[in-house]
């Protein structure tokens, strides 16, 4: 259950009242209905600290976070957003941004219809095309989507409503202060009324015009807060929600799917049987590409059988060495010194390993694709769309502007839909064999031959004398994360005004994105990467999860060792004074010091990231009595009982939606610190399904969950997508340290026991009915 917490007795930036008087600069766009454009932006970030003992100085990400660089990069083109109000009075606005889940659909359609005091039904969100003339404005990541768009989606909305308010005064020739507007409906005092509908058309501008408007006081909103089911949500549960491949969009394209070499990167030197195979029933094209042999056919079953039939010689791949243990050993040598521990200070020294892990969403990669001598359309669900134009063209030999790349709705992403491999490869089979194609990866594919979370090492030393920390340093080592799908341009173009300089992509990220809470005097947190040739990507919040895991546990040990209770001691080290309030009602609603259980036990953490926080309470049971239960030839080892989360995100837009994020959040973390990796041996994850991949299952759910959303403590939306999946993770991890009387070092607890007996290399024809499973389709 959502509970709203307790309301602030002021919230930061606002007058007295609540309210934000800021006005915002907005266009008329010459159209034949009313059409209005904004210019896009948020406020930079304001770091407010806390007094302490030892004050820590602003770490980079208090002072500019990744969000507020999405944000700026965003600023040059905002204008090209519009909003546009229908003759049948629906309001419509093409989002230049992903849903892949996540609920900004619902959110954005909330803003619109809150500022033109519009029925939410009346509001239509569609996913705009690729626009290369929005340069960085169409990029879906960081949970900056809500930040990023507050302000102007409301302006937009203001401007709107004023026109069609001034339009309907002047028909009537009355002041526009005498007129009201209820559910999309003018009404003047003598009763006269007009839809919006009725004068999108007359409200309309012939020319391109400046216009300003200011916004609803936030101290009005009527919708915007209010718990609200998602837009989508009849199509999602009648199944009438349409992903890539639910579309009939391109007539002839076919079933295609790909057989993948053994190890990763691996290429084909030749298919001696290509001929045979493409005269299997059903059976339309075969054709080589650089990711592997492509198949095309009437049917995913027949496509199916001919990747099983299929035999194949293959090359080397980038990483047929590297096993799990010979990635751990680089790690670790290319671990960043600590300084020396100041003099008269006693140091706790801890060092962590977390294993690869997968984006592991519902829908797999998919595309369609129709590729033409002179031009291409393409299909797909996708988070950086102009890139994937930009790249699939180059790949085709074609000009950007020959390429329509549409943005489907997204079956789960949690990072994975930043890279469009599929549509790069489906672009690249259409191309090949002259026909449109339907791409789909089966779920063997997406575990071994998709993104994966890298693998990493962290060292921590925190010293601390007198009852106070006095320093803190973390050195976090990973295998290379690839920003090669837009991000990477991005903070190319807004280098000279980024808090940090002189750094790469991957350490840029890392600094921007992490945050220590407390005041433990001077903080440092470095990142080094090594650059092995896995497939890597970005999964959901990025290096934060493993990095606050360590800390926290390290907090934990900071407690014990000066005879702290561990919510106590945070507190008293806590930065700011929302992170304490959101700790306060997490002791509060989750009894943080019940009585426990010998091999039970609460665990706490505390996670500050997208001008957000949360905190988070679990419950574990490491008892043998009640863990050792095979489910399906799986140990389920330590259960989580109950989870609490009391989440800040500044203001809340729709409390049931961010109350399903952090749903999520809770699910992901417990698989993180438990159940969920990726086993590396000789250059591919072992992994191939979901029986092998130990995301968090029923039997591992809490069924006494809650989630409290804070009501506004600043004027402005945080991020939200990622925020709980840190907190998550460390506070199970905590829990099962103080269940078993010893801290846990290598994540996920499980992953040093193969469970499982792992799936073939490569994929064979079944010899029996019963024999159909060697390869995961």
């Amino acid at each position: 259950m959502a509970d709203q917490g307790r309301s602030p007795r002021s919230a930061p930036g606002l007058e007295p009242d609540g309210t934000d008087r800021r006005r915002f600069l907005g266009y008329l766009l010459a159209a034949p209905t009313l059409v209005v454009a904004v210019q896009l932006g948020a406020e930079t970030a304001d770091p407010q600290m806390a007094e302490a003992a030892i004050p820590s100085p602003p770490e980079p990400a208090e002072l500019m976070d990744l969000g507020d660089v999405l944000t700026l990069a965003a600023l040059p083109t905002s204008s090209l957003i519009s909003i546009t109000m229908s003759p049948d009075g629906t309001a419509s606005f093409a989002l230049p941004r992903a849903e892949v889940g996540q609920g900004i659909t619902t959110a954005i359609a909330m803003l619109i219809a809150e500022e033109l005091d519009l029925p939410l039904d009346k509001v239509e969100i569609t996913l705009a095309d690729a626009r290369p003339e929005l340069v960085f404005n169409q990029f879906t990541g960081s949970s900056n989507t809500i930040r990023s768009m507050y302000h102007p989606v409301r302006t937009a909305a203001a401007i709107a409503r004023a026109r069609l308010l001034s339009t309907a005064a002047r028909q009537w020739s009355v002041p526009v202060s005498s007129l009201t507007v209820d559910q999309g409906v003018i009404k003047s005092k003598s009763g006269t009324t007009a839809t919006y509908g009725s004068l999108a058309v007359a409200a309309a501008s012939t020319r391109l015009t400046a216009v300003s408007a200011q916004p609803k006081p936030e101290s009005k909103f009527t919708l915007v807060g209010t718990p609200q089911n998602r837009i989508d949500a009849h199509d999602i549960v009648t199944g009438n929600k349409k992903f890539t491949l639910d579309l009939d969009v391109c007539p002839g394209a076919k079933p295609t799917m790909v057989r993948r070499p053994p190890t990763i990167n691996g290429t084909v030197e030749s298919v001696p049987n290509m001929a045979a195979v493409t005269s299997m029933p059903g059976i339309t094209d075969v054709a080589v590409v650089s990711t592997g042999v492509a198949v095309r056919g009437e049917t995913f079953g027949q496509c199916i059988d001919a990747v099983r039939a299929l035999k194949v010689t293959w090359g080397a791949g980038s990483v047929d060495g590297e096993s799990d243990d010979t990635v751990l050993r680089k790690l670790k040598a290319a671990t960043l010194p600590l300084a020396a521990p100041p003099l008269l200070t006693h140091s706790i020294d801890a060092e962590f390993v977390f294993a690869f892990a997968s984006n592991s969403a519902l829908e797999t990669n998919n595309a369609i694709a129709d590729v033409k001598p002179d031009r291409a359309e393409i299909w797909s669900g996708l988070k950086s769309p102009i890139d994937a134009q930009e790249t699939i063209a180059k790949k085709l030999g074609l000009p950007q502007h020959a390429v329509t790349v549409h943005v489907a709705q997204g079956g789960g992403s949690f990072g994975r839909k930043l890279f469009f491999d599929a549509a790069l490869e489906a672009a690249e089979i259409s191309q090949k064999m002259g026909r449109p194609v339907k791409l789909m990866w089966h779920r063997t594919d997406d575990f071994r031959h998709g993104r994966a979370h890298p693998m990493s090492y962290s060292r921590i030393r925190a010293n601390y004398a007198l009852g106070n920390v006095v320093s803190y340093e973390q050195r976090h080592t990973s295998v290379a994360t690839d920003f090669t799908h837009g991000l990477g341009e991005i903070l190319t173009a807004t280098a000279a005004k980024l808090p940090v300089g002189g750094l790469g992509f991957s350490e840029t990220v890392f600094e921007l994105t992490q945050e220590v809470p407390y005041n433990f005097g001077p903080t440092t947190q470095l990142l080094n990467e090594v650059p092995l040739k896995f497939h890597t990507g970005s999964m959901r919040d990025v290096y934060s999860p493993n990095v606050v895991c360590a800390r926290e546990l390290v907090v934990d040990q900071l407690a014990a060792t000066m005879g702290k209770d561990p919510v106590a001691f945070r507190r008293s080290f806590l930065k700011k004074g929302r992170y304490r309030a959101v700790l306060d009602k997490l002791a509060e609603v989750g009894q943080w010091g019940t009585s426990m259980p010998e091999g039970t036990a609460q665990g706490v953490a505390v996670h500050a990231e997208f001008k957000g926080c949360t905190a988070v309470l679990v419950e574990i049971d490491c008892r043998p009595e009640t863990t050792g239960r095979r489910i399906r030839d799986a140990v389920t080892g330590p259960r989580i009982t109950k989870a609490v989360m009391v989440v800040d995100v500044g203001r809340p837009i729709n409390p049931r939606g961010l109350e399903a994020q952090m749903l999520g959040c809770v699910n992901d973390g417990i698989g993180l610190a438990l159940t969920e990796s990726l086993h590396i041996q000789k250059g591919l994850p072992l992994e191939g399904s979901w029986d092998n991949f130990f995301y968090t299952r029923q039997w591992n759910t809490p069924a006494d969950v809650q989630i409290i959303v804070m009501p506004a403590t600043t004027g402005d939306p945080g991020g939200a997508g990622e925020l709980g999946v840190a907190g998550s993770f460390a506070a199970v991890a905590c829990a099962y340290a103080r269940a078993t009387g010893k801290m846990p070092t290598s994540f996920p607890i499980n992953h040093g026991t193969l469970s499982f007996d792992p799936l073939p290399r490569e994929p064979s024809i079944p010899q029996s009915p019963t024999d159909g499973l060697d390869y995961a389709y």
